[in-house]
């Protein structure tokens, strides 16, 4: 009889997701540390807003970004795939070297299905997957585009490391004045106010807290027509503690999504609401030998760019209020988990038949285990594989194993202690590459 009684009630709860049409909020940080929260154990950042959403919704503790940069991450959440079946332009950030690189058309992102579903889109932020014409936005599933293109721009110049202008509304440049993650969150609290009354999808991936390291109070960086290739990071005083700098971003960061929660309760949409927050990948600690105490990672090995567990475990908050119980969860999870999560909530459909991302509504309204997998990795000439407790890390011709249930610091390589494990994992990791650079060819994008 229970057990008649769980299923009718998944049944009926699902038959009610799929009648309404949640509107959905998707927030993305750039850089932002597994640390950099309180609600994640920062003693350095106050981040009220962001904790209060944790403290209405599920809080993850074992998420893991597509990459350990920026566009292999956008990738993945977008589509739901591992960023390599676009080939190996995706093992690290997009170049604007090469302005021709960028996610394929002929791929299927969230927000042409949630537009097919009736939805208004929008993508307000960094988008780093294409530098110009046709792989935009709005040629991806978004009615509107207001933001950057490139990878990373001065938040009050907006102007791009190669010294050019780098602010959009849809394919035009439109320059704009004001602190950039402000203006975002001006741009995302307009829209939602415009589409009250109808379902809508807001893509909001913050250009917070990249480089430049600017707080709404300090200095202008960049002039258009000046080459920063080579001094990108801002004007920083003491290069040995940037954190000041950092912390002004960090909280700036948390009032904006502040601004945006407050505008759905005060449109009364929150109960109507899936709220969705999480980073692109690891926070940096230190840059070089100059740029030093950056951000944090929590107690996590490595940093941005690095395959460590600091490069790509990121925080990660969904709530919805009325029907995501509040808590944590430690289930292991991933940037592709997105897509086919939003596909079931909205009744979207399937997408890409090449989705590797796990539908997580299971685990977000009844609690329930999630199937057993592994979870992979690569940025340029680092490999990596997760297989329950166990981790291996490739870099050349080192190999290490960690076993992260007992060492979650990633201390102590277990390699030689296990070899059959190294030697099982790398199996299933060259199996993964394998098919990845399939995929990529049918695209006839470049492989490793």
């Amino acid at each position: 009889m229970k057990r008649i009684l769980a299923l009718s009630l998944f049944l009926f709860r699902a038959a009610f997701l799929h009648a309404e049409s949640p509107n959905i909020v998707l927030i993305v940080a750039d850089d932002l540390g597994y640390g950099d929260l309180a609600c994640y154990g920062s003693t350095v950042h106050e981040t009220p807003h962001l904790d209060g959403l944790a403290a209405t919704g599920m809080r993850f503790t074992d998420f893991h970004s597509g990459g350990a940069m920026c566009s292999p991450t956008r990738a993945s959440i977008l589509t739901g795939c591992y960023p390599q079946r676009f080939g190996s332009q995706f093992d690290g950030a997009l170049s604007a070297g090469n302005p021709d690189s960028g996610l394929p058309l002929g791929v299927v992102t969230v927000a042409e299905m949630l537009r097919g579903r009736g939805y208004a889109t929008a993508c307000f932020g960094k988008w780093h997957l294409g530098y110009r014409a046709p792989l935009l936005p709005t040629n991806q599933g978004f009615d509107i585009f207001r933001g950057l293109l490139s990878g990373d721009g001065d938040f009050h110049t907006r102007i791009n490391r190669s010294g050019g202008e780098d602010w959009w509304w849809n394919d035009k440049l439109e320059p704009a004045s004001g602190y950039t993650t402000d203006l975002l969150t001006d741009y995302s609290v307009e829209f939602m106010e415009e589409n009250r009354d109808s379902p809508f999808f807001l893509y909001l991936p913050h250009l917070a807290i990249h480089f430049p390291w600017q707080g709404p109070e300090d200095p202008p960086h960049r002039e258009k027509g000046i080459s920063y290739k080579k001094d990108k990071f801002g004007i920083i005083s003491d290069p040995s503690n940037v954190a000041p700098h950092v912390k002004a971003m960090v909280e700036s960061l948390d009032a904006g999504v502040g601004r945006v929660l407050a505008a759905l309760k005060e449109q009364g949409l929150v109960e109507k609401t899936l709220v969705i927050f999480t980073s692109d990948n690891g926070g940096y600690l230190n840059y070089g030998s100059r740029y030093k105490n950056i951000s944090s990672n929590g107690r996590y090995r490595g940093q941005k760019t690095e395959l460590y567990e600091g490069g790509h475990r990121v925080p990660t908050i969904v709530s919805w209020p009325g029907r995501i119980e509040p808590g944590v969860t430690n289930a292991m999870t991933h940037s592709n988990d997105l897509f086919p999560t939003l596909m079931e909530i909205a009744n979207a459909g399937k997408g890409n038949s090449n989705v590797d991302g796990l539908d997580l509504s299971p685990l977000l309204f009844d609690e329930r285990s999630l199937p057993e997998r592994s979870l992979f990795w690569r940025s340029r000439s680092q490999r990596a594989i997760r297989g329950g407790p166990w981790k291996l890390c490739l870099t050349g011709n080192r190999v290490e194993l960690f076993h992260l249930g007992r060492d979650p610091s990633e201390k102590q390589n277990l390699a030689r202690e296990h070899p059959e494990r190294v030697q099982d994992l790398t199996a299933v990791l060259n199996a993964w590459e394998l098919e990845m650079d399939a995929t990529a060819s049918r695209f006839g994008l470049e492989t490793k």
